[in-house]
C-alpha cells in the first residue's frame, strides 16, 4: 500500500517537533515522557495529533511510529540522523574531497 505522507495538514508545533525527533531516535514513549517532563499520556496525544497532521490512520497493517518518523523525516529533514551520526543515504564526496548531500541535485 502506498501513502502520501509526506505534506502536512498543518505545521506542527515545536514540541510534536521534539517528539518525533525522539521518536526517529527509537525512544519509548516512556523515555519520551522522561526527557521531555511530560506524562506518557502527553506524548503518547502528541504522536496521535501528528500522525494525523500527516494524514497517517492506524489499521491492522500499519505501524504508525515507522511511518510517522518517516513523514518527519521527509518533511523536516535528517536531524536526528545526524544527532545518532548516521550518514546521509544521499552523502557524496565532491571535487574538493567534501562530502555534500545530493538529495536535491537533479
Amino acid at each position: 500500500m502506498s501513502r502520501d505522507i509526506t505534506i502536512t495538514a498543518r505545521e506542527l508545533s515545536p514540541f510534536e517537533q521534539l517528539v518525533l525527533g525522539l521518536v526517529c531516535e527509537g525512544k519509548t514513549n516512556s523515555a519520551i515522557a522522561r526527557e521531555t517532563n511530560h506524562t506518557e499520556k502527553v506524548v503518547e496525544n502528541t504522536i496521535s495529533r501528528s500522525a494525523k497532521a500527516f494524514g497517517i490512520t492506524s489499521d491492522g497493517d500499519t505501524n504508525i511510529r515507522v511511518l510517522l518518523a518517516l513523514a518527519f523525516r521527509t518533511h523536516y529533514g535528517d536531524a536526528a540522523f545526524d544527532r545518532l551520526g548516521i550518514p546521509c543515504s544521499h552523502m557524496e564526496i565532491n571535487g574538493q574531497g567534501q562530502p555534500i548531500c545530493n538529495r536535491e541535485v537533479h
